[in-house]
């Protein structure tokens, strides 16, 4: 081990696994699948869809001081899996540069050793312009990707399984469609009949394109609809 400077050991070093991964990295997505929780998010014609469980640790807590949905903008969402005391303070209009951004510093935070990678995926929702529904994910490296549809967190391949049969044909999913597949998409993978508090939905729609948290009156619509339908 190399001594700094100031005489003592450099605790500045970077690690690498024998297959030349940087550890750093491999624990921050540790720490999303450690969150116990799984998102997923869907990509409709005329909308799209984020939800996730909503877990409160602590049966003395005010159920609703708990979240991982976050409004970016007016028109923007972040759903966070994973360790959510990352703050987000981005004021970007536009979908693609916001998740740019997000991804500019994840990426920083694994070019040094004495930077902790962010321990989480975020999905970005919004409603572009000129190509309509967006959805996007960036993992804690860095990489960023648009998607018809995706999950993140402890269930993550169980749910693109699920999803990718889903929309092997690319269907044109209304905003009701695009909502109930990702709430059946949830109880698929985790085998739950949820009530709708126990669940998060967030929604942007290309009406007026507002990032919209769902009540659980209207999550508990779709959870009947669903019902009915099975």
């Amino acid at each position: 081990m190399s001594r700094g400077s100031g005489g003592g050991y450099d605790r500045h070093i970077t690690i690498f696994s024998p297959e030349g991964r940087l550890f750093q990295v491999e624990y921050a997505f540790k720490a999303v699948k450690a969150a116990s929780t799984t998102s997923i998010g869907v990509r409709g014609s005329d909308s799209v869809c984020v939800v996730t469980q909503k877990k409160v640790p602590d049966k003395l807590l005010d159920q609703t001081s708990v979240t991982h949905l976050f409004p970016i903008t007016k028109f923007l969402g972040l759903l966070a899996t994973g360790m959510t005391e990352l703050i987000i303070s981005y004021k970007f209009i536009l979908i693609f540069f916001c998740i740019c951004r997000i991804a500019d510093k994840s990426q920083v935070y694994t070019q040094h050793a004495y930077m902790r990678p962010l321990g989480v995926v975020a999905m970005i929702v919004g409603i572009d312009e000129e190509n309509g529904p967006q959805l996007y994910k960036c993992d804690p490296a860095g990489h960023f990707f648009g998607h018809k549809a995706t999950s993140a967190g402890l269930k993550e391949q169980e749910a693109i399984n699920f999803l990718e049969k889903k929309m092997k044909n690319d269907p044109v999913l209304s905003y009701e469609e695009t909502v109930q597949t990702a709430i059946s998409a949830l109880q698929s993978v985790l085998q739950e009949d949820f009530k709708a508090t126990e669940i998060e939905v967030g929604v942007v729609r290309t009406g007026d394109r507002v990032f919209t948290v769902l009540s659980t009156d209207e999550i508990d619509e779709h959870l009947t609809a669903i019902t009915e339908r099975d």
